[in-house]
């Protein structure tokens, strides 16, 4: 009897860490998986293990809330099915081969704060729909082939702290709503194809530590205003069609930024007097 119970016990246990992740949510996995060319993965899946233990994957509450997949050697298209993955929260597929351009369905994971997909060959433009992950904090596609103007709707991102979006093809220039990012920390936009002037609107991001803006076609002057970033520690604005060439300051803080805006500003004037 003992022994029956003992059996019993164990089905139930092996049972319950087999269904500890809905089926629609390992289905959603598996696509990553076949889509990217799992079996070539540097650290690969046994599909026929719990989910749970999979490589780079957190459950909790019997739900997918961590994809961590970064060096894996992932080669392909992210799936339509990463969409079915509701309770994800960091989504992390930095430094892999992945193409294609970013799906929509990735707009309908809600709870996502981190979407990490960094030195990979993403092409295309970035979807306006990711301005729906209002939870976002970190937004870290640099080093791909992303083109476009850069969204509007990304602009409503009000909990980012990190929009990485260098190293690109993107076009167009900085929305003036950006001044609505107002936890943002780190903005860059270094290597793409953005034009217009540096928006004063920045100057109203007071938790701004990184501005890096160089190698673009950005046009103008920078703003005498960001004299308010005091928390800013790095600016990049070099290689553009800005009025004047402006040195990089990096980790010197606001003394040395104030004092190049202040030259700047005495520069102008003077062109302005001859």
């Amino acid at each position: 009897m003992k022994t029956l119970k003992l059996i019993l016990i164990c089905c139930l246990v092996t049972s319950y860490s087999f269904a500890n992740v809905s089926s629609v949510e390992k289905n959603a996995l598996i696509a990553l998986y076949n889509s990217t060319n799992g079996a070539a993965w540097h650290t690969t899946w046994n599909l026929r293990s719990p989910v749970n233990t999979w490589h780079g994957v957190t459950v909790k509450d019997n739900n997918v809330v961590e994809i961590n997949l970064q060096f894996n050697n992932l080669v392909g298209e992210l799936p339509s099915e990463i969409g079915d993955l509701a309770e994800l929260r960091v989504f992390n597929l930095g430094f892999n081969k992945i193409s294609g351009e970013l799906p929509v369905a990735l707009a309908k994971l809600t709870k996502l704060t981190a979407l990490e997909l960094f030195m990979n060959k993403l092409v295309g433009d970035i979807p306006t729909e990711l301005g729906q992950l209002k939870q976002l904090e970190y937004l870290r596609l640099y080093s791909n082939q992303l083109t476009g103007d850069l969204p509007e709707s990304l602009m409503q991102l009000t909990n980012l702290k990190e929009l990485l979006l260098s190293s690109n093809y993107i076009t167009g220039s900085i929305p003036t709503q950006i001044h609505a990012l107002v936890k943002l920390e780190k903005l860059g936009l270094m290597d793409n194809r953005m034009e217009g002037e540096i928006p004063a609107e920045l100057a109203q991001l007071n938790n701004l530590e990184e501005l890096i803006l160089a190698v673009n076609q950005f046009t103008g002057n920078l703003p005498i205003e960001f004299i308010r970033l005091t928390q800013l520690k790095t600016l990049m604005v070099s290689d553009n069609n800005l009025n004047q060439e402006y040195v990089s300051v990096s980790g010197s803080g606001p003394q040395s930024l104030s004092m190049m805006l202040s030259e700047s500003a005495t520069a102008e004037m003077d062109i302005e007097k001859e």
